[in-house]
């Protein structure tokens, strides 16, 4: 018998702050597609970047990590913390294959990043490599590669929520329950992860 290959799939974002429509989607794809576990890889700030809207790197890994709770089908990831800025998809994929050789990694995004795949770096090589878990969003063309092989298309129920929105709300000093899981409202609101940069 050959050695058993765990499939991962990626789901990249800022998570500023990780919110249900996140959850709901990772918890989709652990349970719908064909891989073992999902890992919420968490961006880091791009140095190149204005700081001011985006939480501390280890404040968000910290509440995805609340959001995620006992859940054993996905996990928290910083493995872009300690790569090079800014962080590239191909560079990201290109380390993991080397530093998990076992592993068969694939990449979560929704239809308005595979309508603009074409533009990444490498492109070709991440969807010649890595097959590519869309879920689709109805106010965006999924673009030529959706027809590709290595693309597999999900219905998943997406919520109209924005991070951009949650942070707005806190702001204002508004309640931002049942947008975010419970552990994640709570540690936001007995903290100041926040506060200081809204």
């Amino acid at each position: 018998m050959g050695k058993i290959v765990k499939k991962i799939g990626l789901f990249f974002g800022s998570f500023n702050p990780v919110h249900v429509g996140h959850m709901i989607i990772a918890e989709f794809m652990a349970e719908n597609a064909d891989i073992d576990k999902v890992w919420m890889v968490v961006s880091p700030q791009n140095p190149h970047k204005k700081k001011n809207s985006l939480a501390n790197d280890y404040d968000r890994l910290h509440l995805v990590e609340l959001a995620i709770g006992e859940n054993p089908k996905i996990q928290a990831s910083n493995i872009e913390f300690n790569l090079p800025q800014p962080s590239y998809t191909i560079d990201t994929l290109t380390y993991l294959k080397e530093k998990y050789p076992d592993y068969q990694f694939s990449l979560i995004m929704g239809g308005d990043n595979l309508g603009t795949l074409h533009k990444w770096k490498n492109y070709e090589q991440i969807i010649n490599q890595f097959d590519i878990l869309v879920y689709k969003r109805p106010q965006y063309d999924l673009g030529n590669l959706q027809t590709h092989s290595k693309v597999h298309l999900f219905e998943a129920p997406l919520l109209n929520i924005s991070a951009s929105y949650i942070r707005q709300q806190i702001k204002e000093k508004k309640s931002i329950r049942y947008l975010v899981p419970v552990a994640v409202q709570e540690a936001i609101e007995s903290g100041n992860i926040y506060r200081k940069i809204v």
